[in-house]
């Protein structure tokens, strides 16, 4: 396996500050309200004309803030962070899930006497600006009867409003106003309790809706699940297209699993089809869709129309995810093995020719540096630990304006990072 590039951090004592704000708060604060959101005001601009650090292989610099987010108030605990979105005055929405709570970090109780001085649940959508100040914080199984109970994706669009998804078998993608108020449901769903099998030219009924994304331009909303792209219209729900893999149309897409390959230390077997599990859709300013594929290690891009441009590959020797979360290459998944694949998510940089992919992989638990335009690799960051800077389980990342990175991780990893650009 290629070796990932190790990276400079903070010093000793404040990785051992951080690795304390990634836990729940031990003092026995008395509950508090979130500030009021600021005013809507354009984000800050950075320094003047300032110069990003690069590496020798052109691939820009980035350090982390031991510091950041630091505990979240209300002795709430900090869960599996699924999904971070940064919206156009650059706060910070993620989703805090809490499927995989474990009872110390959640049974402290809301009321004195505490049970215990940590923690409990916290709401989980939450909003942060970039010093962390928490702006609105809402959501759970008791706040709508649809709430999604698999958290996946959470985009907080320029109009006011906040798009929340999930995977579970009756989550669909339901739109809130900033303050949880709710708007509309897009609906789909199957009966309860009903299984559905995979027929990719059903655009009616659907499963696994959580992950997608919002074309705010075009009024659009991008959902993959199976092994296509499926677009609706953002305000009537109404389907109006869709494709497959290299752009295929719906009704040729094969319904049955991909086949497995047996792993040699080289790329996974060439498919026109998508590779599930699709674990991202990211649309670019200049109008390029992109398709992470977990199960081939591979990122297919398209025109809006489903044309099909190029194909990305990223770690490309890294054992890929086929059959699901038993078949990894034909590498059992026991416990003592990592997870396979690469692509759990991406963000796109926000600098004005969007230069970069940023591709968080957990299964090498890096943050992978893409030039945009070539697909060519210029470095990474990360690598496996608890530290602060490190990276566990990676499965959300995004962007803000200011050229900040952040990173989310889920199983038992539990929190959000923020990566500043190293500036010259």
């Amino acid at each position: 396996m290629k070796p990932i590039k190790s990276f400079p951090f903070a010093t000793i004592s404040a990785l051992l500050v951080a690795l304390g704000a990634v836990s729940c708060m031990q003092a026995e604060d008395p509950v508090q309200e979130p500030p009021a959101e600021p005013a809507q005001e354009p984000a800050p601009e950075p320094a003047q004309n300032p110069v990003q650090a690069m590496d020798e292989n052109g691939a820009p610099l980035f350090q982390v803030d031991p510091f950041w987010p630091g505990p979240l108030p209300n002795r709430w605990s900090m869960q599996q962070v699924t999904g971070i979105h940064v919206d156009h005055m650059d706060i910070v929405w993620f989703l805090n899930r809490p499927n995989g709570a474990e009872g110390d970090e959640i049974a402290g109780g809301d009321e004195e006497p505490y049970r215990m001085a940590c923690c409990t649940k916290s709401p989980e959508v939450i909003a942060m600006d970039v010093d962390a100040n928490i702006v609105h914080a809402w959501g759970d199984a008791d706040h709508h009867p649809n709430w999604p109970r698999g958290l996946q994706t959470v985009i907080a669009d320029r109009d006011g409003y906040v798009w929340v998804g999930g995977l579970a078998p009756q989550d669909s993608i339901l739109k809130f106003t900033r303050e949880g108020e709710f708007v509309w449901d897009f609906g789909r769903r199957p009966p309860e309790g009903v299984q559905m099998e995979e027929d990719n030219a059903e655009t009616e009924v659907l499963t696994q809706k959580g992950r997608f994304q919002l074309d705010q331009d075009e009024r659009e909303i991008y959902i993959i699940n199976w092994k296509r792209v499926l677009v609706y219209d953002m305000d009537t729900g109404d389907f109006k297209r869709g494709w497959g893999g290299h752009g295929m149309p719906l009704a040729e897409i094969t319904n049955d699993p991909i086949p497995p390959y047996e792993w040699d230390g080289t790329r996974p077997p060439e498919e026109p089809n998508f590779v599930p599990a699709m674990h991202f859709i990211e649309i670019s300013d200049d109008g390029l869709v992109y398709v992470g594929e977990r199960g081939q290690n591979r990122i297919q891009v398209f025109q809006k129309d489903g044309t099909w441009v190029q194909d990305i590959y990223v770690a490309e020797w890294t054992p890929a995810e086929r059959l699901g979360p038993t078949q990894c290459a034909g590498v059992s998944t026991r416990k003592e093995l990592p997870v396979c694949g690469v692509m759990y998510k991406m963000a796109i940089s926000k600098d004005p020719e969007q230069n970069y992919l940023y591709v968080a992989d957990s299964g090498n638990s890096s943050v992978w540096i893409v030039n945009r335009l070539s697909g060519e690799t210029l470095g990474s960051f990360g690598g496996n630990g608890r530290y602060a800077g490190q990276l566990h389980w990676i499965n959300a990342i995004a962007t803000d304006s200011l050229g900040n990175i952040y990173t989310g991780e889920v199983e038992h990893a539990k929190r959000i990072q923020k990566f500043e650009p190293v500036w010259e």
